[in-house]
């Protein structure tokens, strides 16, 4: 490896629609989603759910700087993914095997997908399962 490359990992979450990227390298702890830095990301319910990772991961993050690319999906979604993304990521990096237990006993969305997924529309109605209303009978 040459001199002046850093090692890096990168690591993805997914959550309906969303998907996030997250590539962990040495630094100083700065975390950035989509290049703006975790601490001010807003709505604040989504910016809590990609920094619970950080709160629990402890000393580790001190070492390391993660660069979080997200898209599709909604906010909220969008923030479940870039949370699995770093999650994922810092337990790869510090090749931990409490911190993953603890992570895991947390919540366990935070390295295991959810498949649910929106069901396809059928004819008859507007939606999945809504059909047209009758006024007869």
């Amino acid at each position: 490896m040459p001199a002046n490359k850093k090692p890096v990992l990168v690591e993805s979450g997914k959550r309906k629609t969303a998907i996030a990227r997250a590539t962990i390298g040495p630094g100083k702890g700065r975390v950035r989603v989509n290049n703006i830095p975790v601490e001010i990301i807003q709505p604040e319910t989504s910016r809590i759910k990609m920094m619970e990772p950080l709160l629990l991961s402890g000393e580790i993050m001190n070492d390391v700087d993660i660069d979080v690319e997200v898209n599709g999906g909604g906010f909220m979604g969008q923030a479940d993914a870039a949370r699995m993304a770093i999650s994922r990521a810092i337990v790869k990096w510090s090749k931990s095997a409490t911190l993953r237990k603890e992570l895991m006993n947390y919540d366990e969305s935070m390295l295991t997908g959810d498949s649910r997924r929106k069901e396809p529309k059928k004819f008859g109605g507007p939606g999945a399962r809504r059909k047209k209303q009758k006024s007869y009978r």
